[in-house]
């Protein structure tokens, strides 16, 4: 598949052929179920969208039943951005519903297969994105991240997938599962490619009140693999990891070395406050944000309801899917009173605790190198139990209580074909360094994505 950065230098008559080839592969690719539909806005270089980030005039449903028959009255921010650098929406992404979940299967449209097995998630919520990256039907896509849902399918399906910094890339247009985690970010075949994509779509918006109004350079044209850095490791997170991602984490640091970069060696309080901190914190900002899907405004909306209150109930039972009403009920709960100070105020104030943990490992790092996910991409039902799933997103979700930036990228694959990646993580508003390492990284591993 032809890169971003290819593709973008295309002459405007070349960019039609380019569209249709790519219709023919979606086409051909259509068992792994990575596209909900195939719609199209403008005649420019074709980036695949995740089903919550409004295009207008699509029927945008954040893969949920509620939202069927939802047209969006308009553009994103994101997507005004890259309709202004030649690229264009082609394309709704699968993902979990309304965000939530780390696999894709609790999609309203049906799983999404990862393409190096069909039998294995592609991680989620942005597992269509990741897979259709992987599987060479998009050239590169647009995912969120809430508590890992670029960087984690990206890792199971060998693409880089890139977290910003939080209020680096506008939040306006994007469908809201927890407002103070989500963050839009680009997913595609190569680290030079989501620096290319990042610049487009990052800057202030004065339409987002949790955009960042500070000052910013590109990236892209400033990639330096040959920056020397200092990199640590976190020694008690990689224990608790599976045998594959030990193994690649090793290979990762030898690589690192062997390009010139310091390993430093530090310890962080285990993964288990921040998986409770996450769950208090998302669920409650869910259950607010979720609140406005009532089947009033917009959206679908039970048939023949008693009663108001009948009509609220049944629309959201039947609207909503068994992970979206499990997090709603969570949420709902931790911000009842007498639980609220119990519960909600101790993870904000652990959210804190967590900020500052990486604040002091970044007073001798540059980076921090971690894994994504315990293992590499689990098989369908593996994870049935939910707090089983909830705990595999132990390596991701730190990242965004801290609001940091962070890369995903393939470093090796298993003897059945199965990636492995592992995360790079930044300074605040240092996307230049993150890139920069990821890049030497890259370099360094040469992973062979056939």
């Amino acid at each position: 598949m032809m890169t971003l950065k290819e593709a973008l230098a295309l002459p405007k008559e070349e960019i039609g052929t380019l569209r249709a080839d790519l219709k023919k592969r979606i086409e051909e690719r259509s068992d792994i179920n990575a596209y909900i539909a195939l719609d199209e806005a403008g005649d420019g270089v074709p980036l695949l969208i995740k089903d919550n980030i409004q295009v207008k005039g699509w029927n945008v449903t954040a893969a949920s039943k509620i939202l069927q028959g939802y047209v969006a009255p308009y553009n994103a921010t994101v997507i005004e951005k890259i309709e202004n650098e030649g690229l264009a929406p082609f394309g709704r992404a699968n993902m979990d519903e309304f965000a939530m979940g780390s696999s894709t299967e609790s999609s309203f449209y049906g799983k999404t297969l990862n393409p190096h097995d069909p039998n294995r998630v592609p991680g989620g919520s942005s597992g269509g994105s990741a897979a259709a990256v992987a599987a060479d039907i998009a050239i590169a896509a647009l995912g969120s991240d809430t508590g890992g849902s670029i960087r984690q399918p990206a890792a199971f399906c060998g693409i880089v997938g890139m977290k910003p910094t939080y209020g680096r890339v506008s939040r306006w247009g994007l469908g809201a599962y927890s407002s103070s985690l989500d963050q839009i970010g680009p997913m595609t075949q190569n680290v030079e490619d989501a620096a290319i994509l990042y610049d487009i779509i990052s800057g202030h918006d004065t339409r987002d009140s949790t955009s960042a109004n500070v000052e910013y350079a590109p990236v892209a044209p400033n990639l330096n693999p040959g920056r020397k850095l200092k990199i640590a490791v976190i020694d008690n997170y990689i224990k608790d990891a599976g045998s594959e991602v030990q193994h690649a984490y090793q290979k990762a640091i030898e690589a690192l070395e062997a390009e010139g970069h310091t390993i430093i060696h530090k310890e962080m309080m285990g993964a288990k406050y921040d998986i409770a901190a996450y769950y208090i914190i998302a669920t409650a900002e869910a259950s607010a944000n979720l609140s406005r899907y009532d089947g009033i405004r917009y959206g679908n909306r039970a048939e023949d309801p008693k009663d108001l209150k009948d009509l609220y109930l049944r629309t959201r039972s039947e609207g909503f899917g068994e992970e979206v009403k499990r997090r709603i009920l969570l949420g709902s709960f931790v911000l009842s009173s007498g639980y609220y100070d119990a519960y909600y105020l101790k993870a904000q104030k652990v959210r804190h605790l967590i900020k500052n943990e990486f604040e002091n490992v970044f007073e001798d790092a540059d980076l921090i190198l971690s894994p994504v996910a315990p293992t590499a991409a689990f098989k369908f039902g593996e994870m049935a139990d939910p707090l089983q799933m909830y705990l595999s997103d132990a390596y991701t979700i730190g990242v965004n209580l801290a609001g940091l930036p962070a890369i995903s990228l393939p470093i090796e694959k298993r003897d059945d074909g199965l990636p492995v990646g592992l995360q790079l993580i930044g300074k605040h508003f240092d996307e230049q360094t993150v890139f920069d390492g990821a890049m030497s990284l890259e370099r360094a591993v040469a992973y062979e994505k056939k």
